[in-house]
């Protein structure tokens, strides 16, 4: 999937400049700012940044449809776990996890923008755009610590109820899901435009179960569906 996200980013790097001189049926932007995690994802991650490329194809003056990579990147806060020597001593000491999330994401927009023909006239425009996506997402974690540990996030695809090596939680996990994501922008400039854009991102994972394998109970779940605000400034023209 990441292969060909990338390759879609570079189509869109080397065709931009052609396809947007014809007559202004295809709109470019490109953009960077910062990312927001929401809900239980911002107890799991931190404000992070993102970037992104796209084309518009322009179907009326007010409606065009829009294909957009973004990418984007979120730091975790260090989480201490308690460590044991063994798999079955009681914890003697402690250590940390670190980690980070980031996204590749393709997204499909309508994108409506009122006055198309006036605003070309006028300094101050704005667009509203809605759509589905993909989202590659990957999770790396890290820890210069060892030994035995209970650890459950399902932001950060690991839950642990039993005591298991670090080395069972360390490393990267991913997963491709779908989304959806809208907002909208406002617009500065005749031709080539700066703008400010503030979207939504809500994202369908997987479901992560507890493994404990020492107990006869059920296995519950937990899900991994996440939300997040990028804010974005950039170019577009």
């Amino acid at each position: 999937m990441r292969k060909v996200l990338a390759a879609l980013f570079l189509v869109l790097i080397v065709a931009a400049p052609t396809w947007a001189q014809d007559d202004r049926k295809v709109g470019v932007n490109f953009g960077a700012g910062w990312a927001f995690p929401t809900s239980g994802f911002k107890d799991s991650f931190n404000t992070g940044w993102n970037g992104g490329l796209g084309l518009t194809f322009k179907v009326k003056p007010e409606i065009g449809i829009q294909a957009e990579y973004m990418y984007d990147w979120m730091g975790g806060p260090d989480k201490t776990i308690g460590l044991s020597p063994t798999p079955f001593a009681v914890g003697t000491g402690s250590g940390i996890l670190e980690s980070n999330h980031h996204m590749h994401t393709g997204t499909f927009n309508i994108v409506y923008t009122p006055m198309a023909a006036t605003q070309r006239d006028r300094m101050i425009g704005g667009y509203l755009l809605a759509g589905p996506g993909v989202y590659h997402r990957t999770v790396q974690i890290t820890s210069p610590s060892v030994g035995y540990t209970t650890f459950c996030d399902p932001y950060w695809y690991v839950c642990y109820p039993t005591l298991v090596e670090v080395d069972r939680i360390v490393g990267d996990r991913s997963s491709t899901d779908f989304g959806m994501n809208f907002g909208g922008g406002i617009t500065f400039g005749h031709d080539a435009k700066f703008y400010v854009e503030m979207r939504y991102h809500y994202v369908w994972g997987p479901e992560v179960s507890k493994v404990n394998p020492l107990s006869t109970e059920p296995t519950t779940s937990s899900s991994t569906s996440a939300s997040y605000f990028p804010l974005t400034f950039g170019f577009r023209w």
